[in-house]
């Protein structure tokens, strides 16, 4: 089983955020840090924000954050809303030119191990992803939170904290 490129930076977005619940991000700043494009990016967010994941604010002061704490965003729900599609096999659709199709015990077999993938992702949320991980914020570029709860972005080219 593979998931779209769409669903996977969707769920890079998501861990973003995560790691940065006390302010907005901006689509700038993770397309930058994932090297995505920008246009990309955007279409991604929009669908986020319209599917309920994420809250989105244009113009100074905007960005984006998740629109409900980490803890009640659910892979397997993010998958299904945001993957086009979860047919495995040509037959999982309504136009099956398989011969095999009416006598097939494959996908019986293919459904269930779909349905296996999907309930393991109900098991994670996306707070189980990101939490207080040092590592996961060492690689995203930021600091785990400071003193105050508000993780802290590195500016690793100056060696300094933003706003220093």
């Amino acid at each position: 089983m593979n998931i779209t490129q769409h669903t996977d930076y969707a769920l890079r977005v998501l861990m973003y955020l995560g790691a940065c619940p006390e302010r907005r991000v901006t689509i700038k700043e993770v397309a930058e840090r994932f090297d995505i494009s920008r246009s990309h990016l955007m279409k991604i967010v929009t669908e986020l924000v319209g599917k309920g994941f994420i809250d989105g604010a244009r113009g100074k002061g905007g960005g984006m954050k998740l629109a409900r704490p980490a803890i009640e965003i659910g892979l397997g729900d993010v998958v299904r809303q945001i993957e086009p599609s979860l047919a495995l096999v040509e037959c999982f659709g309504t136009k099956s030119h398989c011969l095999l199709d009416p006598a097939c015990r494959l996908k019986g077999v293919l459904d269930g191990a779909l349905r296996a993938f999907l309930s393991a992702l109900d098991d994670v949320s996306l707070a189980d992803l990101v939490g207080d991980d040092a590592c996961l914020h060492e690689a995203l570029g930021l600091e785990g939170p400071d003193r105050s709860g508000w993780p802290v972005m590195i500016l690793r080219q100056e060696g300094r904290r933003a706003g220093e």
